[in-house]
């Protein structure tokens, strides 16, 4: 509480668009993904294949928009009033300011009591934390050691298996078969992964490789094919494990209880797989990533501007003009997104042509220094060569022990002594005693 008379604290002022991206943010930290059932108003699709609808209840309605890749997966026809489940992303249109669900899939409502039960163990686990994002690892960058809980007569088990001898042959896998359907199914899946936590826990020995990381897949089904992993027990156990565990249950738009415990949900065996098994290419594929992160900005941008045009189109009829304009400015943003990506592989590749041009040229350059000091040296002891004082006329004196005489002391009358010239050897005699200079 404020004190009377202390100063207010004057709130801050956000930019629209910031203030817009910071509550995207909130909403899909809080609380996606995210299901919904209620009854459709106000259902239209659009010439793009986009649908637009609104869920309401009795206390209260939601705005929607359902993408045309999402809209084709459909089997069946929504209308006016009729009771659906939809589940996806809760967003904000940015360029209204208006809260919006982003609707990834559909279906008609009527789980019946399984989908209740399910919804009242979720609430019931996620009050307790086991949902909580921060006790969540992240998964290694290089598993030395896969873990894999699957039945073996699962077609999972097929696509998992294949995926990862395409992309990390080299990593071990462990398997630990369990039921996945029926009553005995979690009772089974909780002693397949005791099995591997275990293991986990041992470390690596000479028969056994080190598990860095656990996939529990199954493919899709309805609810009650996939019962088994909405069962308490097994969400206890898959908090417990001692390393990230990666929940691959169902197909993209199944969810289940051990998706929200697992330290990672995939959407499909394949993906679970996949996501455990980054390929060397992606690390040294710079190339790879930067076009990926080009094709989403694209996209969003075009969905962005598919989804103006869509309402411009309800509220104008014909707006041929306008979407005229609309796609030749797509284009043009296509193109300079393509001669953008052309330029840097260009520039790369010159940059990649002059290094390889100058590096002859730097070794020559090296190679002459080299030899120009070699030359100096040369110079440098060929002045020191004692056969050039030689040839300015001294002699080079010797007693007859071949000791050098460098004073008159050493020197007698008559002692033999050989004088070595520039061109040859000069036998001597001493004649008288030497005088001091």
């Amino acid at each position: 509480m404020f004190e009377r008379g202390s100063p207010t604290v004057a709130p801050r002022v956000w930019e629209v668009g910031a203030l817009c991206r910071a509550i995207a943010d909130a909403l899909e930290a809080r609380f996606n993904p995210v299901a919904v059932r209620g009854e459709i108003t106000g259902f239209s699709r659009a010439s793009s294949g986009h649908c637009y609808f609104s869920v309401k209840d009795a206390q209260g309605q939601l705005r929607c928009a359902m993408f045309r890749r999402a809209a084709s997966l459909l089997d069946f026809s929504p209308r006016d009033g009729e009771l659906v489940e939809v589940r996806g992303k809760l967003g904000v249109y940015e360029a209204r300011g208006d809260l919006q669900f982003i609707v990834e899939s559909m279906q008609r409502a009527g789980q019946g009591a399984l989908f209740e039960q399910f919804l009242r163990l979720k609430a019931q686990l996620e009050a307790e934390g086991l949902f909580d994002g921060a006790r969540k690892r992240p998964l290694p960058v290089q598993p030395r050691g896969i873990g894999l809980v699957t039945s073996l007569g699962a077609a999972a088990l097929h696509d998992v298996v294949t995926a990862l001898r395409r992309r990390v042959p080299h990593i071990p896998v462990v398997l630990a078969s369990a039921q996945v359907q029926g009553a005995a199914a979690p009772q089974s899946i909780i002693s397949a992964l005791n099995r591997l936590y275990r293991l986990a826990e041992q470390g690596p020995s000479a028969s056994q490789p080190a598990i860095d990381t656990i996939l529990l897949v199954r493919g899709g089904g309805s609810i009650e094919d996939l019962w088994a992993f909405n069962d308490e027990h097994l969400a206890r156990t898959i908090v417990q494990s001692p390393v990230p565990l990666v929940s691959g249950v169902g197909h993209e738009t199944d969810f289940t209880i051990t998706d929200f415990c697992a330290d990672l949900r995939a959407p499909t065996p394949t993906a679970a797989a996949e996501l455990v098994a980054q390929p060397r290419e992606v690390w040294l594929g710079a190339l790879d990533l930067i076009e990926g992160r080009i094709a989403d900005g694209l996209q969003r941008q075009l969905d962005a501007r598919h989804q103006r045009l869509d309402q411009a189109a309800a509220r104008l009829g014909r707006p041929s003009g306008l979407v005229a304009r609309e796609q030749m400015q797509m284009a043009r943003m296509a193109q300079r997104m393509r001669h953008a990506v052309l330029l840097r592989l260009q520039r790369m590749e010159q940059a990649q042509q002059a290094a390889a041009a100058s590096l002859p040229v730097q070794v020559q350059r090296r190679i002459d220094g080299l030899r120009d000091r070699v030359d100096r040296a040369a110079l440098r002891l060929e002045l020191l060569d004692p056969r050039l004082v030689l040839q300015r006329g001294y002699a080079l004196l010797a007693d007859a022990d071949g000791q050098a005489v460098t004073s008159v002391r050493q020197v007698h009358p008559g002692d033999a002594l050989r004088a070595t010239l520039a061109d040859g050897v000069v036998d001597v005699t001493a004649a008288a005693q030497a005088r001091l200079l």
